[in-house]
């Protein structure tokens, strides 16, 4: 049997949830009149606490609308280097929304108050207007870590002193939510704009929601049709994340069960393990050896993993990673030690 790890994007839906797809009510989302859009939108906004919230494809696209929504051009807009808004959205926007990115560090992704305080220039005709701080919770780079909310409360306060919005990545929220054991909806609490994916842990096939208020969501969907982000009959795919919602949200926590479980094993192979403070769905390994050739011997054996560097892999668990796939991962990784440590 294979495993593959290389993301909790490879989910499939399930038959319920295609069961659902089949049975949606539908009608033209742009006219705003598919039913099935207009349910997932106002239950995931009542889910994070938020006044509305928007149907995307995508979460790229959630994060970049976000960006659209909450800056004008020229604008400067904060964010660690290793956020998923910066590193893996291609320079959009750059492209789409002019904005200026000042990159900020900080462990587990997550930047300190004094970090930001120091980035932010005093009010000059030479400086972009500071505007916006954007967070991302689980932090995919930081190997899924869960970010704390006394982490992140006086960061935020911090950045609102300075008049600056906050969004939030959330496209694994509610991996954080359930490894913190505080709801979606606290988590979410104090950011003007969240994105959620449903497509990756949840297991929907397409979709994440930017939520924040009513104003914002308005200006939100303007640039979503700028985008081409308007859909039609989209309550076919809403179905499934409304599905993902209601009956995918708990069983995450299996996944992290399963990822502690490789993590501890690997780790008593010898392989050096990355593990955030508060871990989720994510597995890194720091290799001595070439990440790609590795990749390979695993593919040879039926187990498909990802690179997050030359030397670096990640295994994500999800709903279609049983207890067996992860059995089948770790005797395949016990027999490649000896070459892996050498």
């Amino acid at each position: 049997m294979g495993s593959d790890f290389r993301s909790d994007t490879v989910t499939r839906p399930t038959g319920a949830m295609r069961d659902a797809m089949m049975a949606a009510t539908v009608g033209d989302d742009v006219y705003g009149e598919d039913p099935t859009v207009n349910q997932l939108e106002a239950f995931a906004a009542e889910m994070l606490g938020k006044e509305a919230g928007l149907f995307v494809p995508s979460g790229t696209m959630a994060n970049q609308v976000a960006i659209l929504a909450h800056t004008e051009r020229g604008d400067e807009v904060f964010i660690h280097r290793d956020s998923h808004a910066y590193y893996y959205e291609g320079g959009a926007a750059a492209m789409w929304s002019g904005v200026t990115w000042n990159l900020l560090d900080g462990i587990e992704g997550t930047p300190t108050p004094e970090i930001l305080r120091y980035s932010i220039r005093p009010k000059n005709i030479h400086h972009p207007n500071p505007r916006l701080l954007s967070l991302e919770n689980t932090h995919n780079r930081a190997g899924g870590a869960a970010i704390q909310l006394d982490r992140l409360i006086p960061l935020i306060d911090e950045a609102r002193s300075y008049g600056l919005g906050v969004h939030l990545d959330g496209a694994r929220l509610f991996n954080a939510a359930v490894a913190l054991g505080i709801s979606g909806r606290d988590l979410s609490q104090p950011f003007d704009s969240v994105s959620i994916c449903l497509s990756k842990g949840l297991g929907a096939p397409v979709g994440s929601v930017l939520l924040g208020s009513r104003p914002f969501i308005d200006r939100a969907r303007v640039f979503r049709k700028w985008l081409g982000g308007g859909m039609r009959q989209a309550g076919i795919i809403a179905a499934a994340g409304l599905y993902a919602l209601t009956h995918n949200v708990q069983r995450l926590e299996e996944d992290h069960d399963r990822a502690r479980h490789m993590a501890h094993a690997l780790s008593e192979m010898g392989y050096q393990v990355m593990l955030p403070a508060v871990p989720t769905n994510m597995v890194m390994l720091d290799l001595s050896v070439s990440a790609a050739q590795v990749i390979d011997l695993l593919a040879q054996n039926q187990v498909l993993v990802g690179a997050m560097g030359p030397q670096r892999l990640r295994l994500v668990t999800h709903l279609d990673i049983d207890d067996a796939g992860v059995s089948h991962a770790l005797n395949v990784f016990r027999t490649l030690s000896d070459h892996v440590h050498a």
